[in-house]
């Protein structure tokens, strides 16, 4: 004989009734699971409407059909043909060298005398 009776003594009213009829705890748990997915569908219908319309918009190129032909960007590619142009389109030139100036740049001794009959700034057309 066991030491402990296996059924106890006072059982809960909560524990006899579920014993009678099961259905008692399957089916309110299945009514709320059915009616949340249909409470949540409105929701999921909305994200992916959202969805679909970003999908299907179209930019202002797309419509005008400018970006078929479109040759991508490459920064690298726009460096090698401006520094290989800048080399065919120039020549040296000498310029004129101020009065007072030496042929090599070297700053004169004295500066220049400003002329007293013009305001600072006005310089005298040449």
């Amino acid at each position: 004989m066991p030491t402990f009776d296996s059924r106890p003594l006072n059982r809960s009213p909560l524990y006899l009734r579920l014993k009678r009829h099961p259905a008692l705890f399957g089916v309110p748990f299945l009514l709320i699971m059915v009616g949340a997915s249909f409470g949540l569908q409105t929701f999921t219908q909305t994200r992916y409407d959202l969805h679909s319309q970003k999908v299907s918009q179209m930019s202002r190129e797309q419509e005008l059909g400018l970006d078929r032909n479109r040759k991508k960007f490459d920064v690298r590619e726009e460096y090698f043909k401006l520094s290989a142009a800048s080399e065919e389109d120039w020549e040296p030139k000498r310029i004129v060298r101020p009065k007072g100036l030496p042929e090599w740049g070297v700053a004169p001794e004295q500066p220049p005398s400003a002329t007293p009959d013009l305001p600072l700034g006005v310089e005298r057309r040449r």
